[in-house]
C-alpha cells in the first residue's frame, strides 16, 4: 500500500471511527470592525476605545474599517453581507440601528432582522441649547415664544432625520408648537451658527457643547437624559420641565450578522461588556461624555426594537420622507 493510499485510509478510519479534526478556537485571525462613519466621530471613538481590551482578552487583533456614507447605511449593508463567522462586526448609532429603518423608504438592509446585537456600549443625552441672544431662558419661555410666534423658532441640526432633529421634531410634538426645521452638514457647522446667533435652538449632543455652556456661549434650557448630568447639575431634565416621554439618547453598540452561532455572539458580548467596565477604560469614556451601559444581548434587543417604533411614530406623524 503506497503512502498516500495508507494515509486516506487511516483517515477514512477516523471520520467513520467519529473522531473529527479539532476546530480552531474562535477568534485564530483577525477581526474586522466596521464603523459606518468617518474616524474622530462617537462610533469610531467607541470602537477604538474598547479594541485594546478585546485584543487582550481574545488574544486577536481587531482592526477598526472605516465605510461611511449613507448616514451609516453603507457600512451596515456590509455587515450585514459580510460571513457570519464572528470576524465581521459593527458599531453603530441610534441612527443605523433604529432611525434609518423608520426614515428610508428603500434602505438597503434590515437593522431588525440582518443583525444579532452584542451589547449597548455607551450612551449620552442631548442638550436643548439656545443662542446667546434668543430671549428664551428656560424650555417654558421658549415653548410660550413659540406659541406667541408660531413658525419664527428655527431648530439646528446635524442633518435631516438625525438624532438631534428628531428631537426637536418630537419636542414641538409633545409642546404643540411649530418651528422651521434648520439642517446642517454635521453638528460642527449647527453649533457655529447657533453662536453666532445665525440660529435659534438645537438639542445636540453633551459632548459637543459642554464646554460652550461652561463658557456662557450658549445657554442650556434642557437635557434629554432619566436624570441630570453631572456637569450641568443645574440645568433641569426635559421631564422636570413637564414634558413627559422625552427621554432621549445618543447611543452607540455593537452587533454582528444574523446568523452569527450564539457562542460566538456570548464570547464577543461578554469580552465587550468586560472591557466597557474595565476602571480605565470605562474613566476615558466617562470624560468624553459618554455613559457606559455594557448591556446584555437580550437587553440590547429588546431596546432596538423599542426604539424603531417610537421613531417611526415620530417620522410618520410629522410626515418626514427620504428617498
Amino acid at each position: 500500500m503506497t503512502t498516500s493510499i495508507r494515509a486516506l485510509a487511516l483517515a477514512a478510519g477516523l471520520f467513520a471511527g467519529g473522531i473529527l479534526p479539532a476546530q480552531a478556537a474562535y477568534p485564530d485571525k483577525p477581526v474586522t470592525v466596521i464603523v459606518p462613519f468617518v474616524p474622530g466621530g462617537s462610533s469610531d471613538i467607541t470602537a477604538r476605545s474598547v479594541l485594546p481590551g478585546l485584543n487582550k482578552i481574545l488574544g486577536q487583533t481587531f482592526v477598526v474599517e472605516n465605510k461611511p456614507g449613507a448616514n451609516g447605511a453603507i457600512g451596515a449593508q456590509a455587515l450585514a453581507r459580510a460571513p457570519a463567522d464572528g470576524y465581521t462586526m459593527m458599531v453603530g448609532s441610534i441612527g443605523t440601528f433604529s432611525i434609518n429603518q423608520a426614515l428610508y423608504k428603500d434602505l438597503s438592509y434590515n437593522p431588525s432582522k440582518d443583525f444579532r446585537y452584542l451589547t449597548m456600549a455607551v450612551r449620552n443625552p442631548n442638550v436643548l441649547v439656545a443662542s446667546p441672544n434668543f430671549p428664551a431662558n428656560s424650555v417654558e419661555e421658549l415653548v410660550a415664544y413659540a406659541k406667541k410666534n408660531p413658525g419664527a423658532v428655527s431648530y439646528a441640526s446635524s442633518g435631516t432625520g438625525s438624532s438631534d432633529h428628531l428631537s426637536a421634531v418630537l419636542f414641538r410634538q409633545k409642546t404643540d408648537t411649530t418651528g422651521v426645521d434648520v439642517p446642517y452638514r454635521g453638528g460642527a457647522a449647527a453649533i457655529s451658527d447657533l453662536l453666532g446667533n445665525q440660529v435659534n435652538v438645537s438639542f445636540q449632543n453633551l459632548g459637543a457643547v459642554l464646554t460652550h455652556i461652561k463658557a456662557g456661549k450658549l445657554k442650556a434650557l434642557a437635557t434629554t437624559g432619566d436624570a441630570r448630568i453631572p456637569d450641568l447639575p443645574n440645568v433641569p431634565t426635559i421631564g422636570e420641565t413637564g414634558i413627559k416621554d422625552m427621554v432621549v439618547y445618543s447611543w452607540q453598540g455593537f452587533a454582528v450578522p444574523a446568523a452569527t452561532p450564539a457562542d460566538i455572539v456570548g464570547k464577543l458580548s461578554d469580552a465587550l461588556r468586560k472591557t466597557l467596565r474595565d476602571p480605565a477604560v470605562e474613566k476615558t469614556l466617562q470624560g468624553l461624555g459618554f455613559e457606559v451601559v455594557a448591556s446584555s444581548p437580550d437587553e440590547f434587543t429588546k431596546f432596538q426594537q423599542g426604539e424603531v417604533k417610537r421613531w417611526q411614530d415620530v417620522i410618520s406623524k410629522a410626515n418626514i420622507k427620504l428617498e
